[in-house]
């Protein structure tokens, strides 16, 4: 019995576990049209009200960058000329990220959010870190900014589309584009569109998903941060929500017990080769440096490709095994012939459809006192 086979199993079940005796269609249609109007609410477009509503607007533009497993690790303290963006730790991911890289390219991504949307509210926004407070301080002062209007607009329809794409290849301009956007101080990009290339990196991610999976520490992690419902994804408005990724939204019990059915390394691995040869091509991230402030500017540098990918209308999803597992870290920057430099991420980008949007936790619950 394969994966499918088990998920439409367990959707039949499903409707037996539902709360009240409502069939299981119903309630799967309530559950999604509460859950797309949240979605709906977190994503309007940005709106420019009097004093520090400004801010908390930049806030939620903020929330909505990119960020591992979606579990949201960032803090904010609103001050009349300032953002300051702190992690928070409790939303670490250690055994994925231990030595939370991924965590403050998060960072990164949500920074890169406020720039980018600062000039729409009349802001100009110039980020500053402090390494010795591991964090970092946005000032706020009148002005346009460095931002780009289409890259803003494009904030709240950004999503890691985790989907077959359609097989066509994107123009060697686009591309160019894509590059450039991913460029930061001291982070490049490597564009690989040639099928053979693509195909000795697939050797990697296959070899990093494996031993991940194999471990059952990440697997138990990973599942803490999956909502199979649209009640899980309601209540806690983070995680990675079962129809983001195109699989069927089961009440939660059922699918915590049919995941570890479907959930191996052989169908993962299958899932994410069917996935690549979809794909246009892969965009490597790369640093010269190897420390906080490096990792944020590659999260800055990945929000702006995704921005602007967004705006081109191609779609894009990470590939991080081969980065997230250093023994396969290492051999793959030997690969790239990189050196000394740290891989940052792996991104397919290509032409698919649109897919459900996840959540994000409202202003409220990620604003800390300034100080």
């Amino acid at each position: 019995m394969n994966r499918r086979q088990l998920l439409t199993i367990g959707a039949g079940l499903g409707g037996a576990a539902v709360a009240g005796g409502l069939g299981y269609a119903m309630w799967a249609r309530q559950g999604a049209s509460a859950w797309a109007a949240e979605v709906e609410a977190i994503r309007r477009p940005l709106t420019v009200g009097p004093g520090l509503e400004r801010h908390r607007e930049l806030v939620r533009y903020a929330t909505l960058a990119a960020n591992s497993h979606n579990t949201q690790p960032w803090r904010f303290a609103i001050a009349a000329n300032s953002i300051t963006v702190t992690p928070d730790r409790e939303r670490r991911c250690a055994i994925v990220d231990p030595d939370d890289h991924h965590l403050f390219a998060s960072l990164g991504c949500a920074i890169e959010n406020i720039v980018q949307a600062a000039p729409l509210v009349g802001l100009a926004a110039t980020p500053r870190f402090d390494p010795a407070g591991s964090r970092i301080v946005i000032d706020l002062e009148p002005g346009g900014g460095a931002g780009t209007q289409g890259l803003a607009e494009a904030i709240p329809r950004r999503q890691c589309t985790r989907s077959v794409y359609d097989g066509r290849s994107v123009s060697p301009a686009d591309i160019a584009r894509l590059e450039t956007a991913g460029r930061g101080t001291g982070v490049e990009t490597i564009s690989i569109t040639d099928r053979g290339a693509i195909d000795r990196i697939v050797a990697f991610i296959v070899d990093g998903n494996t031993q991940q999976i194999d471990d059952p520490a990440f697997a138990a992690e990973l599942t803490r941060w999956i909502r199979f419902s649209y009640g899980e994804a309601l209540s806690t408005r983070d995680g990675l929500f079962a129809a983001v990724s195109g699989n069927p939204v089961l009440p939660g019990p059922i699918g915590k017990m049919i995941f570890p059915l479907v959930f191996s390394a052989k169908s993962e691995n299958a899932r994410i080769v069917e996935q690549v040869d979809s794909s246009a091509g892969l965009m490597v991230f790369v640093s010269e440096t190897n420390d906080e402030a490096s990792w944020i500017e590659a999260g800055r540098a990945y929000q702006r490709f995704a921005l602007t990918a967004t705006s081109l209308g191609i779609a894009h999803a990470f590939l991080n095994q081969p980065v997230e597992v250093a023994a396969v870290r290492r051999r793959f920057a030997d690969h790239l012939d990189l050196g000394d430099r740290r891989p940052d991420f792996v991104v397919r980008f290509g032409y698919g459809p649109r897919m459900p949007m996840s959540l994000r936790r409202p202003v409220e619950a990620v604003l800390a006192e300034a100080g």
